[in-house]
Formats: C-alpha cells, sequence, structure tokens
C-alpha cells in the first residue's frame, strides 16, 4: 500500500504527516486565483450559453469537467510543494539501545532467537546499518536492568535477569545530553518486567523532542506454553499450619488438558494437585493445600512439567521463600459467662504446642476465672486496660458479652488492636453478643464484617434457631473448613454432621466482606433466611471475624457423631492457626526483593514499634546476616529518618543459595524485639513470564515520543524516517509536487472523460 501511495503521490506518506504544505508560485495566490477566474468564466459562460445538438445535461457536464481541468491546471502552476525539515547529514547522533535480557534468547516459531534477528538486524555488513551511517553518527547501548555503552554488538550477553526500559532509555539520553541527538532506535521485544512507571521517562524524551523508534522482535503470540503466573504464598507461616495457595496458572495451546502442579520444600515433594488447563486466553487459579512442618526459612517450588510443544519451560517454575517460625501464639479468649463452648473449644488445642489460649472468664460481677497464664499476675484485674497489656496478644476472641461491659476507651482500644496493632478479633455468637449484647452503635460495630441488624427485644429462647452448616464456594477450600483432607472429604464431613444453633440474627456482609460458612435453618421461630455462620474482612492493618454458631460442642458430643470423629477439634485447630497467622510482631523485617541474583544489591527493610505499637525512632538495629556458606556478617541498621519506625541497610549476595537475615532492635538497653527474613538468591526467570512481544508497549514508546514503530520486515524505511522526523541539527528543505503522477493522471483523465462524452453524444 506504502509503494502504491509513494508512486503517485511522489513521496511517502511520512513527508505529508509530518510537513506543511505551501504553494512556491512568486504570484500571490489571491492575484492568481482571480486571473484563473477571468479565463475560466467565459469558458463556462460559452458551454452554458450554447445552443444547437447540446442539451441543459450536456452543457452542465461539459462545463464540470473544463472547470475541474482548469483547477488542476491552477494547481499546477502555483507549484504546490511539501515544506519540511531534514536532519544535516553526519552531524546528529542516534542511540541504539539493544535489549540484552535473558527474553531474547526465546526462539520464535520460525526456530530463529529474537537475540539472532537482533544481531543480524544490526549486522554493520547488512542494509540498515549503513543506511543509518550515512546520515548519523551511532552510539550502541545494551540493556537490561540497566543501561551501558557498548562498542558494536561484541558486548551483547543477552542474559540480563530484568528489563527496565524506561531507565534505559533515560539512561541514554543523559549519556548523549551534549551532542545533538537526533533520535533514540530501540530494538526489543518489550518485555518490561518491572514496576517502573515509563510514562516520566517518555515525558522526558518528548520534552527533550528527541523521538524513539522501536523495533519489536518476537512473536506476538506464543501458540503452545504453559505458565504458572504467580503463588499466593504469606511471608511467614505457623509451623504445622495447613495453607491453601492458589497459583495462578495461564497456557495457550492446551485447553482441556490436565496437568499437575507440584510443589517442592527445599528439593522434596510436599503436595501435588492436578489441574485442567483452561482455554486460551482464561486464567486458572489452582488451590494448592500444603502443610510446613520444618522451621526456618524455606524455599518452596511449584512446578508444572513440561508439555510437549513448549518452547519456553522456564516459565512452568515459581519460586517463593517462606519464614516457618516454630513458636507459641498466645490469644485471648474472653468469655462473659460459663458456658460448654468454652471447655470444649479449649480441649479441641490442647495438645498444640503452637497455641496459647489465654482464658478469662467472668464467673460473677468483678470475678474471673483465669487460665493458661505466664504470669500469676496476668489478666488480675480483668480485662486489660492499656495497649501494652493488650497488644502483647496475638488474637482477641470475644465470647458472650456485652458491650456494657467495656468502657468507652476498652472498645476504642480494642478496635485498635485491629486498625493499628494488626490482630485478628474472633467474636462468637451468644445470648450477649453482636446486636443482642448491644455493639450496635460501639466501635466495635464499624470492626466487624457482618451488618448488626437493631435488637429484637426477644429472649434468647425466642431467637433461637437450629442450622445445618456448610461451607460456601468461597470457603470450600480455605484452610479452616477443609477439615478431612481434600475439598470434597470436607464437605462430605460437614454433610454428616449434626445441627447447631444461634439466637444471633448474622445474615448481612459488609462490604469487602467474605463469607466462609453458611448455615440453612431447619427449625426454629422467625426468620428462617440463611446465616452467616462464618465471615471475616481486613480493617486497618488487621482482620475482624465472625463465628455465628454457639455451640460447636456439638460436633463432638452429639449422639450421632462417632467417638473418633475429629471435625471439631481440627476445625478449631485450623480456626485458631488461621487468626494468628498474620498478626505481625513489633519488629518487623523485609528485604525489598524476595529473590535476586548473586551480584545484585538488596535494600533489608525493618519496622520498629514499642509495646503499644507505636513507631520508634532511634532504636539500635542490627541484622545478622547468614550466608548459604554458615558465615556470619553484621549489618548495621540505620533509621531511614523519612519515615518513622523504619530503618534501613543494603547490602550485595556474592553467592547463589539462601541468604538468612535476623534483625535485633533495642533502645536503651531494653530490647523491642526481634524479627527474621530471608532472601533467595539464584538465576532469575521473571524475563520468561509472558514470553511474547509486548508490541502495545513498543507501540505506545514510539507513539508517545513522536516516533515509529516497526517490525524486522518494514525496518527497512527506518532510516528515511530518520531523515524527516528526528531532532537535533537541520535544515528546510522544499519539496515540489507539480510534478505528481497523480495530476498527470487526473489531467488525462479529465480531458479523456471530456472527449469520450462528447464522443458518445455525437458532439465532435
Amino acid at each position: 500500500m506504502n509503494s502504491i501511495f509513494e508512486f503517485l503521490f511522489k513521496y511517502r506518506p511520512l513527508l505529508f504527516q509530518e510537513a506543511d504544505f505551501t504553494f512556491l508560485s512568486p504570484w500571490p495566490v489571491t492575484f492568481a486565483a482571480l486571473a484563473a477566474l477571468v479565463l475560466v468564466v467565459p469558458a463556462l459562460l460559452s458551454y452554458t450559453l450554447a445552443r444547437g445538438r447540446t442539451n441543459r445535461t450536456d452543457r452542465w457536464v461539459l462545463g464540470t469537467l473544463r472547470t475541474a481541468l482548469f483547477a488542476l491546471l491552477f494547481f499546477a502552476v502555483m507549484q504546490p510543494a511539501l515544506v519540511l525539515t531534514s536532519i544535516v547529514p553526519q552531524r546528529n547522533f542516534v542511540a541504539v539501545l539493544v535489549d540484552d535480557s535473558r527474553s531474547m534468547t526465546i526462539d520464535d516459531r520460525d526456530g530463529t532467537s529474537r537475540a539472532e534477528k537482533a544481531v543480524g538486524l544490526l549486522d554493520p555488513e547488512g542494509g540498515l546499518v549503513p543506511a543509518l551511517e550515512e546520515g548519523f553518527a551511532l552510539r550502541y547501548f545494551r540493556f537490561s536492568s540497566s543501561a551501558s555503552r557498548m562498542e558494536g554488538l561484541g558486548g551483547l550477553t543477552f542474559d540480563g535477569s530484568r528489563t527496565r526500559l524506561g531507565a534505559a532509555l533515560t539512561a541514554a539520553r543523559d549519556e548523549l545530553q551534549g551532542v545533538p541527538l537526533s533520535a533514540i532506535v530501540v530494538v526489543s521485544d518489550g518485555g518490561d518486567n518491572t514496576e517502573e512507571v515509563i510514562g516520566d521517562a517518555l515525558l522526558q524524551l518528548r520534552a527533550a523532542a528527541v523521538p524513539v523508534f522501536t523495533v519489536g522482535l518476537g512473536d506476538e503470540e506464543m501458540e503452545g506454553d504453559v505458565q504458572a503466573s504467580r503463588a499466593d504464598v504469606p511471608a511467614t507461616a505457623l509451623a504445622g499450619n495447613s495453607l491453601v495457595v492458589n497459583v495462578l496458572v495461564e497456557s495457550r495451546g492446551y485447553g482441556g488438558r490436565e496437568v499437575p502442579v507440584v510443589v517442592e520444600d527445599m528439593g522434596r515433594i510436599i503436595a501435588s494437585e492436578v489441574v485442567t488447563l483452561p482455554r486460551d486466553g482464561q486464567p486458572l487459579v489452582a488451590p494448592v493445600a500444603i502443610t510446613l512442618e520444618n522451621p526456618g526459612a524455606r524455599e518452596l517450588t511449584f512446578r508444572i512439567p513440561g508439555l510437549e510443544g513448549e518452547r519456553v519451560l522456564e516459565n512452568n517454575v515459581l519460586h517463593a521463600v517462606v519464614q516457618v517460625r516454630d513458636r507459641t501464639e498466645k490469644i485471648l479468649y474472653f468469655e462473659g459467662e460459663p458456658r460448654w463452648e468454652v471447655a470444649f473449644m479449649r480441649r479441641a488445642v490442647k495438645d498444640d504446642e503452637n497455641l496459647q489460649v489465654v482464658l478469662l472468664q467472668r464467673t460473677a460481677p468483678n470475678k474471673y476465672y483465669r487460665a493458661n497464664l505466664d504470669d500469676p499476675l496476668e489478666l488480675l484485674t480483668g480485662f486489660p486496660t492499656t495497649r501494652e497489656e493488650l497488644f502483647r496478644y496475638r488474637a482477641l476472641i470475644l465470647g458472650s458479652v456485652e458491650a456494657g461491659f467495656f468502657t468507652h476507651d476498652q472498645l476504642e482500644m480494642i478496635a485498635e488492636f485491629v486498625s493499628e496493632r494488626g490482630g485478628t478479633l474472633l467474636t462468637l455468637a451468644g445470648r450477649r453478643a453482636l446486636s443482642d449484647g448491644g455493639y450496635k452503635g460501639t466501635p466495635i460495630e464499624d470492626v466487624l464484617p457482618v451488618v448488626l441488624p437493631e435488637p429484637t427485644g426477644l429472649t434468647p429462647t425466642e431467637r433461637r434457631v437450629y442450622m445445618k452448616v456448610s461451607p460456601t464456594p468461597a470457603g470450600a477450600n480455605h484452610p479452616i473448613t477443609r477439615i478431612d483432607g481434600d475439598v470434597e472429604n470436607s464437605a462430605a464431613r460437614w454433610d454428616s454432621l449434626p445441627v447447631v444453633t444461634t439466637t444471633n440474627l448474622i445474615t448481612e456482609l459488609k462490604p469487602g466482606a467474605t463469607e466462609l460458612m453458611q448455615g440453612s435453618v431447619v427449625g426454629g421461630p422467625g426468620d428462617t433466611s440463611d446465616r452467616v455462620v462464618l465471615a471475616f474482612h481486613r480493617y486497618g492493618k488487621g482482620r475482624a471475624m465472625v463465628l455465628g454458631i454457639q455451640d460447636s460442642w456439638l460436633w463432638q458430643m452429639e449422639a450421632t457423631v462417632s467417638l473418633d470423629d475429629q471435625s471439631h477439634e481440627n476445625f478449631w485447630r485450623r480456626l485458631l492457626r488461621s487468626i494468628v497467622s498474620e498478626t505481625p510482631d513489633a519488629v518487623e523485617a523485609a528485604p525489598d526483593l524476595a529473590s535476586v541474583e548473586a551480584g545484585e544489591p538488596v535494600t533489608l527493610k525493618a519496622t520498629v514499634l514499642d509495646a503499644g505499637f507505636v513507631e520508634v525512632n532511634g532504636a539500635a538495629v542490627n541484622a545478622l546476616v547468614t550466608t548459604p556458606t554458615g558465615e556470619v556478617r553484621e549489618l548495621p541498621m540505620e533509621w531511614s529518618v523519612s519515615e518513622d519506625g523504619e530503618y534501613t541497610a543494603d547490602f550485595t549476595p556474592e553467592m547463589d543459595g539462601l541468604y538468612e537475615v535476623s534483625v535485633d532492635a533495642a533502645r536503651d538497653t531494653a530490647s523491642l524485639g526481634t524479627a527474621e527474613t530471608s532472601i533467595r538468591v539464584a538465576p532469575g526467570t521473571e524475563e520468561f513470564r509472558d514470553p511474547r512481544q509486548h508490541r502495545t508497549l513498543m507501540q505506545r514508546v514510539a507513539s508517545e515520543t513522536g516516533g515509529r514503530y516497526y517490525t524486522p520486515e518494514t525496518v527497512d524505511r527506518l532510516p528515511g524516517d530518520l531523515q524527516v522526523t528526528g531532532g537535533g541539527v537541520t535544515v528546510t528543505v522544499e519539496h515540489d509536487l507539480w510534478d505528481m503522477p497523480v495530476l498527470f493522471l487526473l489531467l488525462a483523465g479529465l480531458l479523456g472523460a471530456e472527449w469520450g462524452y462528447r464522443r458518445k453524444r455525437g458532439l465532435v
């Protein structure tokens, strides 16, 4: 199409887009137009007034043809031209950026890698580079995670672990800031895999009038590919915790095929889940249940075996590091009255060495029963009255206790326990709980994941309903509800359990809340709609949960339940482990990148809070880094100044393996706490995620800077386009249009049309 346009209009479409149109005739356009009218009007009148063998239609047709002919001649006589700026040969520079990352080693469907295509395009003996060198001085750069100058193509290794296109463009512009830079040429597959905003770099280039011309390499679609895109693995876990990790799987060309998702813990297979691959373009979330027993830093690998015809196998694997903590987590359970639920819940978790349920049970006004304490003075005066006292626990369970028991400050403190401390509040149903306990209108109402209705005024007996409990679709794969292995066995076990009761009307969730279990009413007066049994949502830094039944102990003691049925125990262990699983410590540490390569710098960050979970500045914070060989290095951390309670330190790992980090914080001589984290050092696979060519990004880079996008088949137009669209040292050039072939074709066509019409009408 471009060749046809160029044949008819003499020049490429780009010149018409970039140039200004003008007439080069020395005569003023107005004067020439008047002169033309003087010549044309008599001719038209001669047609209009002519009589004889012509009728009115003949005169109008012939007059129109003759007018068009005169207009065409007038246009040519006025010497039409395109005026545009063009670069001065050998006075300007062009930066050539070549993608040096690992994704360039991917083979396309023709069997040639993108790296080979890039080297072939930029071969000095080829056609592109000599054409560019005729008009420009070329400067070569290679880029991946950073950009650097190179002499020719000998410096390319195609081993970069990340692609930072925006940073590379900025680095090239800064490097050549002192010379007339005409344009930047980028040869890449566009696989930018950083979270940097590229728009800032493009805006700076546009402001500097430096267009970017992009050459896209690689297939735009991968016909046969399976990819493990993401695994939602928590940073920390309690030893023995059962986790359900959602693995995002994407595929093309294998829809309907069954493949296993294999999970390895430090090379040992711990789980495998068979999934059916979705249709092209439809991601699949595969829930995989795992249990982490061994404490310390554990490297998990999620692997999908390669399938026949796959060109990229590196994206079938995901790695993650989990810090498994083997310690006792303290939970405060405050119950407002003696009831069976307390005893059976405590019995269900008493053998779990990682859970310590501290019981505070009101037995009479201002009298309490305390159990499972660390200190005889713990909770001696009742429910905590200070943040330091309450915030030592990682979760809080409120049983059947009315809101009127607490002071307003205590209610606010409970809300802050969730929102600021990051703890979990679990509210149990009961005759003095939720709306019936007067919590509507209190700070606790805002924290809860359910909508509290207005109190009914009925007695607990009048409110009681019987329910059959079952997991919701959203909760079927949650660790709490998987009480008997896999989803199918757990669903069958839930179906076999007896009905339970509630006196609280809970039917509506707040926006953003998740319902894990529901209850179908099977008996009792009043509303028979389904009830919310177990729901949660995030509130501030923490979570709030509601368990809307009052006698789960029936799952253990009802006559139809066998003596060896562990459903009740499994449920409570999983529930209590869940409520402490995400609660942060006063001192937390994490690297800015969980996985890096040897030689890549890492920034360690630590957040330091006091016992009331208030940020501490000016603390003494030190990190001990244990290398894979067992060598221990001390790394002092400095307060970042810009953020309260944040401390940072930089270091560069030198070898592959797992680096374990222990952070200790102290103020004066008092310890504020410790934290453990880890860093995986290994060759990265980010470059192989989504291995197709990202044409949209390449086109955006070009269009937003005033450049053009090319493929290997169209890149031969690049040198000519640079002549008229590049910046730097330029001159004004005029291109005549009066001799365009299309004008002569139109002239011949008009004359032929007039002669043909006369002949047909017998006027010749």
